[in-house]
């Protein structure tokens, strides 16, 4: 990976991780307040986006304590996240140089959807929580978006925009979003676990996406 690259005509493709970096919290953790399995939840998140858990066993563990949770939560639930500060100016500021902006999530499209149409993102990819008619089952609903699907998705998102390789980023703070980092020409670790840290070609420490407009050679605005 290249410590960054010049602005392209058609680029370039910033690939953005959902929680704790789009936005400030942990939507699992959201969902796990209200089934009351919160405790339990975070400990297992923490240690998944250290890197010491499979990303796929622990996402269904965490998932699991959703069993029987109303739908209606969810509502609830996207109204607690908090996008995180210069999103809005980094979407506009790539959008006026031709790129285009990708969200890639080990959390869940009902919760990821709305805020993505929002902001005005190209692309989303998240899971899907599996419903019994009002309810959560507690599993997840076909392939789980780990580290692979993630780089898999940025490379995909790369290729369909006419954008290179060579200028895409990808900005994550936790172990899931590593192999994303490394598949960008530029791996950003955002406000992120050590492990990221030492791995990614630079990091930003202030929770202000706005600062990654400047490695790509653009104003903040």
């Amino acid at each position: 990976m290249s410590a960054g690259f010049p602005v392209r005509a058609r680029g370039p493709l910033v690939v953005l991780d959902a929680d704790s970096t789009l936005i400030r919290e942990e939507a699992i953790e959201l969902l796990a307040d209200e089934a009351g399995s919160l405790e339990h939840v975070a400990a297992v998140t923490e240690r998944a986006m250290r890197g010491e858990l499979d990303f796929a066993a622990s996402l269904r563990e965490r998932v699991a304590t959703l069993r029987g949770v109303d739908i209606a939560v969810l509502p609830r639930v996207r109204e607690r996240m908090t996008p995180t500060p210069g999103i809005e100016a980094l979407v506009r500021g790539v959008h006026a140089a031709g790129g285009r902006v990708g969200v890639v999530s080990g959390g869940f499209h009902e919760l990821l959807d709305p805020l993505a149409e929002r902001l005005g993102l190209d692309f989303c990819r998240a899971n899907r929580l599996a419903v019994d008619g009002d309810r959560l089952t507690g599993e997840v609903e076909g392939p789980i978006i780990d580290a692979d699907a993630k780089a898999a998705a940025l490379a995909e998102w790369a290729e369909a925009s006419g954008i290179p390789l060579a200028s895409t980023v990808a900005v994550g703070d936790g172990a899931n979003d590593l192999r994303m980092l490394a598949r960008a020409a530029l791996g950003v670790a955002f406000c992120a676990k050590p492990i990221v840290r030492a791995e990614a070609d630079l990091a930003i420490d202030r929770p202000d996406l706005s600062s990654v407009l400047p490695l790509l050679g653009l104003p903040r605005g």
